[in-house]
């Protein structure tokens, strides 16, 4: 704002005050001393404090009323009194138009501090070129980020900060953008490196802005150091690829152990045998143990009838099949071979029951969400669950809206077919199961409508507790876990689950699921 100090404008207004003083009582004219306090009150503008100004105008304003008492002593009272009022107003005017200017221009001032603070502060790396691309500004963060000092980029071209791999082209490219320029980012779909003053590269974003002044084009680059970013990139890539790998050899030992089912069955007898006598054994340490938390007795109680059950089939059916030995009895060994696998299988959904469980209480599931199509996901579902419907029972699936979310698609699916397959499994024979979704706002909601056995008030209050059975679904195979890992899977996801049932009426369970 200000030319001069406070200091010397306060001398030069001083000296021209006495200068005034002595010229007008030496030389009586009336413009000398007007023009003399003039100057003074224009001085002051170079003074920040608005008083300044005003004990001006008032020194000044004195002075020129004992000027005309004693210099224009010639004119009339009417006379000196015009003039005098005449050149008060003068000043006076003189004095408002000098305090709006230093107004002004403290505004001017305080948005000049404030821009160079948000740039000075920015956490960002903020550099300022001219159309010929030469930087001359650069904040500290961009200081910091590239190991230089300003004084040793400011004159030179922007492309210093650029690998030289790149900057050979990079003219070219800062060309065509100053023709059209326009605010974007740059990078996209591509990695964007820079350089340090060491030579070391780093992968950066970059967004570009721009503004003339006086008729020259300016160019504002802001920059982010994305190293730790593009680690983590990485590491997510490494681990997804793990995983990727982990399921295959997961898929192909489960494809092997199919196929060595009816060889492992005399196996599974001894194992039944120790099976049994360690239950005995267990059923004697839980008689001493009656301290144990309601959560583990209802373990003991799921585990000791869910797998008695199934292997005490594999164990009979493995007995008959040894009676079969004529070639036209193949269709009985058959029939007790499928009630092997069948026994298996279910002794498997258990385990993952159980391993589900164990690693939703170590922690070791986490979302991974991704863009998605609800929709399809859904009839993935319906297609996979089809092998497991009752005689004559169906599945219809309807969805409305826009069914693109951002979700993990792979909990998503668990959810699904562990709820279509408790529909299936608690249903009647010629019985519809309805999934009916549709979006609103920011969420998705996705009703599973069954028409089965249905459950009492009683027990939908703790229906979603690990390992509980209700009471009208004991006899039917289970573990008790479906709905409490639904449940945390949900919970994972930042969504809500909610059940209406009515005995022997049906069941309705609702997801809600946010979009993002």
């Amino acid at each position: 704002m200000y030319k001069l100090s406070s200091k010397q404008a306060f001398l030069y207004a001083l000296f021209v005050f006495i200068v005034t003083v002595t010229i007008s009582f030496i030389l009586p004219a009336s413009a000398i001393p007007i023009s003399g306090i003039l100057v003074i009150i224009l001085l002051t503008i170079f003074i920040p404090k608005t008083s300044n100004t005003i004990v001006a105008a008032g020194i000044g304003m004195i002075f020129i009323a004992v000027f005309y008492i004693v210099q224009k002593s010639d004119l009339s009272f009417s006379q000196m009194l015009t003039e005098l009022i005449f050149v008060l107003i003068l000043i006076a005017f003189a004095s408002s138009i000098i305090l709006y200017a230093k107004n002004i221009y403290g505004f001017v001032e305080e948005d000049k501090a404030q821009l160079s603070s948000l740039f000075s502060s920015a956490t960002e790396g903020i550099i300022l070129t001219n159309s010929k691309g030469q930087i001359i500004r650069i904040n500290p963060s961009a200081e910091k980020m590239f190991g230089f000092s300003d004084s040793e980029l400011i004159g030179k071209a922007i492309e210093i900060l650029i690998p030289q791999r790149f900057a050979t082209n990079h003219p070219t490219l800062r060309e065509g953008f100053n023709k059209n320029p326009h605010n974007r980012s740059m990078g996209k779909n591509r990695d964007l490196f820079a350089s340090r003053k060491n030579g070391s590269e780093f992968p950066v974003e970059v967004s570009l802005s721009h503004y003339k002044q006086a008729n020259e084009a300016f160019v504002i680059a802001f920059i982010v150091d994305i190293t730790e970013r593009k680690r983590v990139e990485e590491n997510l890539l490494k681990r997804k690829i793990e995983l990727e790998e982990l399921t295959d050899e997961i898929q192909k030992l489960n494809t092997d152990l199919e196929g060595k089912v009816i060889e492992r069955t005399q196996i599974l007898q001894e194992a039944l045998q120790k099976l049994e006598k360690s239950q005995n054994e267990l059923h004697e340490a839980l008689d001493k143990e009656r301290q144990l938390n309601e959560i583990k007795s209802r373990f003991v109680s799921m585990a000791s009838h869910e797998f008695r059950t199934p292997l005490s089939t594999v164990l009979s059916s493995a007995s008959l099949i040894s009676r079969y030995v004529k070639e036209e009895e193949q269709e009985k060994r058959d029939k007790h071979i499928f009630r092997i696998k069948d026994s298996v299988k279910h002794l498997n959904e258990i385990l993952e029951d159980f391993l589900s469980l164990g690693k939703l209480d170590e922690g070791k599931v986490e979302a991974e969400k991704n863009t998605m199509n609800l929709q399809e996901l859904l009839m993935e579902t319906q297609d996979d669950v089809a092998g497991l419907l009752k005689k004559h029972q169906k599945i219809t699936c309807h969805f409305d809206g826009d069914a693109m979310i951002n979700s993990d698609k792979k909990l998503l699916k668990n959810i699904f077919i562990n709820l279509v397959s408790n529909a299936i499994k608690f249903s009647d024979e010629d019985a519809e199961i309805r999934i009916n979704g549709f979006r609103k706002d920011d969420e998705v909601e996705i009703n599973f409508i069954d028409k089965g056995i249905g459950i009492s008030e009683e027990d939908q209050r703790h229906l979603f507790s690990s390992f509980f059975r209700a009471a009208n679904a004991l006899n039917i195979q289970g573990s008790g876990l479906g709905l409490h890992i639904v449940k945390r899977y949900v919970d994972l996801l930042n969504g809500h689950v909610s059940l209406k049932s009515e005995l022997n009426k049906g069941t309705q369970i609702k997801i809600t699921i946010p979009i993002n």
